[in-house]
């Protein structure tokens, strides 16, 4: 009777500990297939916000600024409503704003949004729109109960514009600019493979070997408001681009493709997830519906197919609420095979300490998604690469450096 009540305790004490443990992030469910038709969306108003009484102003007249409504309840608490560009849509809202007064003070800003949308990215401030700091503040609950849980934050402001947004604004002017550095610096060309629905460009930066038979694809943003995928996206092909011995010579063998903005018109618009077309083009791999998604369908019939060349990787970079890399099915059998899993415990031998969250994500069928459709059409070993929301900027950078060190490495040594 003694040990059985000493294991009984030993049992309860195991699950108190394991209950404060924090639980392993689960990731997104199966991938369901929709419809990709366009739909209409709402483009928002774009000005001045004023009132009568009070000096604080409010504006939403530049690329990525997302303010829907705004009131002001009392003179320092202004709520603002956040609406997504159509319903429905992935509840991911995102926010942009600037804010100023006629003299110093503090004001509180509660953040709503509409029904069935709850809060996902906390605050960053910025005196410049370059330079970015966090915010705390709390979740409450608005009293008339109409619409989802608002959030809350003080602030300061005065004369000088202060930049509020839900991640760091990085607009398609940022990224192309980047591109364009990047391609000065390497001599790699970059050029326009398609234009979406507003006319916007998207943009193909090629890297390495042009001549070269052996290929992989990097693409990102996707979702407008994931930004720190695109700086997961970024840091790894600056690592491809590095002038030591393995980067110099996966460039001699290789051609990377990298499309690094595939959805400008939702990120300059603000949008929460969708394209200027209404839908999710991480949805569209199937139908080609939408104009990103068949200029990227175009590029890889015109690159891949044919001529002997071959697409032995492909990354898509997302940002979610905790770090995880979405795979294939590991019993399915791409073109190397062995790959995905040998480059994934790269990451636990040269990060000491990091276990990568892994989760199959796609077996047979449809192709709704970038990586399925890679995996399916051209047997490429594809995955997608997703950062968390608050995942530090420092381990974003020295993650992806390693991600492009195991890839180079890897392809190296296992492409004939």
């Amino acid at each position: 009777m003694r040990q059985f009540f000493t294991l009984f305790l030993f049992l309860l004490f195991l699950q108190a500990v394991q209950a404060q443990l924090p639980s392993k992030f689960q990731g997104q469910g199966s991938i369901k297939a929709v419809s990709t038709e366009s739909r209409p969306v709402q483009r928002q108003w774009k000005g001045v916000f004023t009132f009568p009484r009070g000096d604080v102003q409010f504006c939403n007249q530049f690329p990525a600024a997302r303010l829907n409504g705004l009131t002001q309840e009392n003179d320092s608490v202004y709520s603002i409503l956040i609406t997504s560009e159509n319903t429905p849509v992935n509840g991911s809202p995102w926010y942009a704003f600037k804010v100023w007064s006629k003299r110093p003070r503090t004001i509180n800003i509660k953040l709503t949004y509409q029904q069935g949308a709850s809060h996902r990215y906390n605050p960053k401030v910025s005196k410049n729109g370059r330079n970015w700091s966090a915010v705390n503040g709390e979740r409450v609950k608005r009293a008339d109960d109409t619409l989802s849980v608002a959030y809350q934050f003080r602030i300061e402001v005065s004369r000088d514009t202060t930049w509020v947004a839900a991640q760091e604004l990085y607009t398609s002017a940022d990224v192309y600019k980047w591109a364009a550095a990047l391609g000065r610096k390497m001599s790699w060309p970059l050029s326009t493979i398609g234009e979406t629905h507003w006319g916007r460009p998207v943009m193909l930066l090629k890297a390495g070997n042009l001549q070269s038979r052996n290929r992989v694809l990097i693409i990102g943003r996707q979702h407008p408001p994931e930004v720190t995928g695109q700086l997961a996206e970024q840091a790894f092909v600056e690592r491809v681009a590095a002038n030591d011995s393995l980067a110099t010579a996966f460039r001699e063998r290789f051609l990377l493709y990298v499309v690094p903005l595939m959805n400008p018109d939702g990120v300059d618009e603000g949008f929460w997830r969708h394209n200027a077309g209404g839908v999710d083009i991480n949805r569209d791999w199937q139908a080609f519906h939408q104009p990103e998604t068949r200029a990227m369908r175009s590029l890889l019939e015109k690159e891949i197919t044919g001529a002997g060349n071959k697409l032995w990787f492909g990354l898509d970079f997302h940002s979610t609420h905790d770090d995880i890399f979405y795979i294939v099915d590991p019993a399915l059998r791409g073109s190397l095979p062995g790959f995905i899993k040998d480059w994934l415990q790269a990451f636990q031998q040269r990060i000491p300490g990091y276990e990568p969250n892994i989760k199959p994500l796609y077996s047979e069928g449809p192709t709704s998604t970038s990586f399925s459709y890679l995996f399916k059409n051209y047997g490429t070993e594809a995955l997608v690469y997703e950062i968390g929301d608050n995942t530090s900027r420092e381990f974003i950078i020295q993650k992806s450096k390693v991600a492009a060190e195991a890839m180079m490495q890897l392809l190296l040594e296992r492409v004939p």
